[in-house]
């Protein structure tokens, strides 16, 4: 099956140019904020303001830590060499494990500026996480990056820089699993109410998972192969304390958190 081909650029005039992977980073903002404006009226003590200055805090976060994840976690000597290629960032390279401690970080200072509960914050904004993840594996996908291993499957594509040989679409993999899928699931389980610190640990649980199975088929960064036991990449590698905070935030005893959370 070929891949097909699409031109990362949507829209060019003179020296601006609007690219694929820089425009689903708009959509998934934008979607994330209409979902999240709607979450806020199902939950108590949440106002449009909250949604608002939130939102500008999580791009941040995510934007900053994605970045420089993916600097320190995948490829450092590169960017050590050439530290302006930082700021190319249309140029694909961003970790969602540092996105993740991005987002984090932003749930804190908005927490701590609120006094509002840490775990009240990630609670209220996991179920708008799923989609965003979707939009960047397309992303992934329009730029032709990130592919799998060979495959004889049906749908296994020819990606114009892997060879000649077809392969495993893992980026679909992961937008159809820690994307779609995941945030069906996840929205249905946070509409009801949980407790405190739950719905953030079903999607780290979630998406550790989706994460982790999907790594089997996809080929590791070039720079960093298999890291242990020769099969296990970075991504599972860091999908681990994931799956295990998850856990613990689902299995740990705790009150029920307010309606909605």
């Amino acid at each position: 099956m070929l891949y097909p081909h699409i031109d990362p650029v949507v829209l060019s005039i003179g020296s601006f140019e609007l690219r694929w992977y820089g425009l689903m980073y708009l959509v998934a903002f934008g979607l994330g904020w209409v979902l999240a404006r709607r979450r806020a009226k199902r939950c108590p003590g949440w106002t449009a303001v909250d949604v608002d200055d939130l939102q500008t805090y999580v791009m941040l976060g995510i934007i900053l830590g994605a970045r420089l994840g993916y600097v320190l976690f995948y490829d450092l000597p590169v960017y050590l060499k050439d530290p302006t290629e930082i700021l190319r960032v249309w140029n694909g390279g961003m970790s969602f494990h540092g996105g993740l401690l991005g987002v984090l970080a932003a749930f804190w200072y908005f927490a701590r500026t609120r006094r509002r509960s840490f775990w009240e914050v990630a609670d209220f904004i996991a179920p708008m996480i799923p989609q965003g993840l979707f939009w960047g594996r397309i992303g992934n996908f329009i730029n032709g990056e990130l592919w799998g291993k060979t495959s004889d499957l049906p749908w296994a594509m020819v990606f114009p820089s892997a060879g000649p040989l077809p392969r495993h679409p893992s980026q679909l993999y992961e937008a159809i699993l820690e994307g779609a899928l995941l945030f069906v699931v996840l929205w249905a389980f946070a509409s009801r109410p949980r407790k405190r610190g739950a719905v953030a640990g079903f999607f780290a649980l979630g998406y550790g998972l989706c994460r982790f199975g999907v790594e089997f088929v996809r080929v590791p960064d070039a720079q960093l192969g298999y890291l242990a036991f020769g099969w296990l990449t970075m991504g599972q590698l860091l999908c681990v304390p994931l799956i295990a905070a998850g856990l613990w935030l689902l299995l740990r005893p705790a009150p029920p958190a307010a309606s909605g959370n």
